[in-house]
This record gives C-alpha cells, sequence and structure tokens, in this order.
C-alpha cells in the first residue's frame, strides 16, 4: 500500500517563513511520535513534500566555512540578497528564482529507517528527471547531489543536497537548478567545492528557460515511484 504525502507548491517563498513552516510541521511530526511512544498509542505520523522557489539567498550548513561566502553584508544587500546559517548538513548553498527547492519532511518510520538509502533515493529523483532530458546525472563518490560529466575536468554541480533528520523525520532537501541565474554562484565556494563548476538544465539543454511545471511533475512522478508514494495536492500555503 502507498504511503499518503501531502504535496504543497509553495510558489515563490522568502527563505526564512519557509524555514519556520518546515520547523513547524517536522517539530509537529515528532510531537506526535513521543507520544505514541509516551502513552503508548497508535497516532499515525503526517509526510509532506514542500516545493518551492526562494528569493536570492545563501545558507549555510552547521559544519560549513563563512570563508566560502566571497561577499559582505553590503555586497549581498546590493545583490538583492539575504543570509542564514541553518540546521542541515552541508557546507554554503544558494537558492533562487529558477531553481526548484523541495523540502520532503517525512517520517521514515513510514518508508524505511535508513538515511543513506533516503538520501540516495533522493538524488535518484533528480537523476531520473534528468534522464527525461536527455542528460545523464550521476553521483560524484564523496560530494552530495547530482552532477553532470563525473571524473571530467567538466565536472558540474546540477542539484545541490543537503538534510536534517531528528527522530527518522526529515526537513530541508534538495535544489536542482532548472533557470537559475548561476551568476549568483560566482559569489561563494558552492559547497566548499573550489574546482567545480554549476550549471543548470536550460544551460545544458540550449533553452532560455525550461517549463518548471513539467520538471515538477516528472520529480513527482519518479518521488512516487522510488517512495511508493501517493500524493494528496494542497493549495493552501504556508
Amino acid at each position: 500500500m502507498n504511503k499518503l504525502v501531502i504535496y504543497i507548491d509553495l510558489g515563490l517563498k522568502d527563505y526564512k517563513e519557509t524555514w519556520d513552516y518546515q520547523e513547524m510541521l517536522f517539530k509537529s511530526i515528532i510531537a506526535t511520535k513521543i507520544r505514541n511512544r509516551r502513552e503508548e498509542l497508535t497516532l499515525e505520523t503526517t509526510n509532506y513534500l514542500l516545493f518551492v522557489e526562494h528569493p536570492h539567498v545563501y545558507t549555510l550548513g552547521k559544519s560549513g566555512d563563512m570563508g566560502n561566502l566571497l561577499i559582505d553584508e553590503a555586497q549581498l544587500e546590493a545583490k538583492g540578497a539575504t543570509f542564514y546559517k541553518i540546521n542541515r548538513g552541508g557546507d554554503i548553498t544558494y537558492h533562487g528564482p529558477g531553481q526548484i527547492v523541495g523540502y520532503p519532511i517525512l517520517d521514515l518510520d513510514n518508508f524505511f529507517t535508513d538515511i543513506h538509502k533516503y538520501l540516495r533515493f533522493l538524488e535518484e529523483v533528480v537523476i531520473l528527471t534528468l534522464q527525461e532530458y536527455g542528460l545523464k546525472a550521476e553521483r560524484s563518490e564523496g560530494e552530495t547531489g547530482v552532477w553532470l560529466d563525473v571524473g571530467t575536468p567538466f565536472a558540474r554541480k546540477i542539484c545541490a543536497m543537503g538534510v536534517r533528520a531528528s527522530r527518522w523525520v526529515t526537513m530541508h532537501g534538495f535544489a536542482l537548478n532548472v533557470n537559475a541565474d548561476l551568476g549568483y554562484f560566482d559569489l561563494m565556494i558552492p559547497c566548499g567545492i573550489k574546482d567545480k563548476a554549476v550549471t543548470s538544465l536550460n544551460v545544458e539543454l540550449g533553452k532560455k528557460e525550461v517549463a518548471m511545471d513539467e520538471v515538477k511533475e516528472k520529480l513527482l512522478k519518479h518521488f512516487s515511484v522510488l517512495f511508493e508514494a501517493e500524493f494528496i495536492k494542497e493549495k493552501t500555503e504556508a
């Protein structure tokens, strides 16, 4: 039987507002699990998948190096960007318009209790989606996310990834560059990796723009198959 996942497309939304919303959902799932254990109940936990685009923002993970952000506060403001230190793994990441950011907030007790498998499945969702556009996307050993031309001088990242998990509940997720302004990546050392480039789906396809909704549908399709999930689409925004 497929697991139910509530899917919410938040559109273009401020990073901090979305982070707060994630935290609320994340904590509500954990609270249910704690209550189940304490009171010997069997209340069902709810699973969510959020898709969102953010205004220009840089985020730094718990183990990140502040030196990987190459501009100061005044330059950030001039670029119309914001910056946050956050509670996911990984180093520095950029989010902005033209990028599909996916935040699965799942109780892995409903799926499988294996973080390694969870990360590989998220990567596979993106790999299979890009395959539909004729791109051979891959994992790069020792590096998170999804890449093109791995093992060559032309290796470039197209999807960043960083997650947090507690009591088998997940938050944060992946960021797939679809129509991203790649100039913003020049203002940081992406994920702390100095010798690798970053790319976007529209660049790889030689197009001005790729339909975001079409990419979202493909991501949902592959997520549904890999995670054996059935989506309940909600229009309500945070």
